[in-house]
C-alpha cells in the first residue's frame, strides 16, 4: 500500500550556528535542534531537522511564519548565526504506506531499511537525480522536502515506482 499526497504549507527556516546557538534557538522555537547527526526532533507541529554539524531545517505551520521568525531573531540577537526564511524554496510531499520505502528505493541510493534509517531520521539525499530532504516520520510515513519546480517530477517518479502496489 502506498499513498502520495501534497503536504500542508509550512514555514521553513535554514538555521546555522554552533551548539550553544542551537540551544537558544530551541528555547525560542519550542523544539531543540538535534545535535545528533541525521536526526529530527518535533513537538506541537514544529520540527527541527539536522542537516549538518552546524545546520538545521526548522519547520512550522505556515501561519506561524512571522511569529517564528521574530521569536528566533530576538533569541539569537548578538549571537553568531545565520537564519534565513526558505519557506518558498521547497514544498512537502507525504509518502505513506507499508510499501512506501520500496517506492523510495527505486530512486534513492540510501539504505532505507528501518534498521539503517529508523523513524526520526532525516537527511539530504537524492531521489531520481533531484535533491531532496528525506525524513522518516514513522515506520511507514515519509516526508519529502523538494523544490516546487521539481515536485511534479518527484510525484510522477514515485507514482510510477509504486505502480502495481495497492493504493492506500
Amino acid at each position: 500500500m502506498v499513498e502520495l499526497r501534497q503536504g500542508p504549507p509550512l514555514a521553513r527556516f535554514a538555521l546555522r550556528g554552533d551548539a550553544e546557538m542551537a540551544r537558544h534557538a530551541g528555547a525560542a522555537f519550542a523544539v531543540l535542534p538535534p545535535l545528533q547527526p541525521c536526526r529530527a526532533a518535533e513537538a506541537d507541529g514544529r520540527a527541527a531537522l539536522w542537516l549538518g554539524p552546524d545546520e538545521w531545517l526548522l519547520l512550522a505551520p505556515h501561519a506561524a511564519l512571522a511569529t517564528v521568525g521574530d521569536d528566533l531573531a530576538r533569541a539569537l540577537a548578538g549571537r553568531a548565526h545565520s537564519l534565513v526564511d526558505v519557506s518558498h524554496g521547497t514544498t512537502t510531499l507525504l509518502l505513506e504506506g507499508a510499501q512506501a520505502d520500496l517506492a523510495l528505493r527505486a530512486g534513492c541510493p540510501l539504505d532505507l531499511h528501518a534498521d539503517a534509517f529508523p523513524p526520526g531520521m532525516a537527511t539530504r539525499t537524492v531521489l531520481a537525480r533531484i535533491g531532496i530532504v528525506l525524513w522518516r516520520r514513522a515506520p511507514a510515513a515519509w516526508q519529502i522536502e523538494v523544490a516546487p519546480s521539481l515536485a511534479g517530477y518527484a510525484r510522477a517518479f514515485l507514482t510510477e515506482a509504486a505502480r502495481g502496489f495497492p493504493r492506500g
